[in-house]
């Protein structure tokens, strides 16, 4: 594996924006597809979590995540990334969890996770089995 020319990088595409500038190269664009509102049932119970255990994971109140549930609100910001992240990398979000939980940054629902979840979680000291 070859090592990186992070500066060799920046200036390819500092030209590139030039270029761009002057018409004469178009930019490429890509879409990500963030999830919404009507998506966040589907995401929990993919995860295998309650209402309550999964809002813990998010970082919102009960009622927060039964108005996104209920299409009454949207999420927003670190939320529909955390979402995101959920829907294409479910054993990821359990591992990063379990991990806080082994480091100290440790919560109810961490705990909850670990024990509730359908995926298998490497933690420190053996694997845990999901349901």
């Amino acid at each position: 594996m070859s090592k990186r020319d992070i500066g060799k990088e920046i200036i390819e595409g500092l030209e590139e924006l030039k270029a761009w500038r002057r018409g004469e190269r178009k930019l490429r664009v890509t879409t990500l597809e963030m999830p919404s509102a009507a998506d966040v049932p589907a995401i929990r119970k993919e995860l295998g979590l309650s209402q309550e255990q999964f809002a813990g994971l998010m970082g919102v109140s009960v009622a927060t995540l039964r108005n996104w549930e209920q299409g009454r609100r949207e999420p927003h910001g670190p939320a529909r990334s955390l979402l995101l992240i959920a829907a294409k990398e479910p054993a990821a979000v359990l591992k990063a969890f379990v991990a806080a939980r082994s480091s100290g940054l440790h919560g109810k629902a961490i705990g909850v996770a670990q024990n509730t979840a359908r995926y298998r979680v490497k933690a420190r000291g053996g694997t845990r089995h999901a349901r």
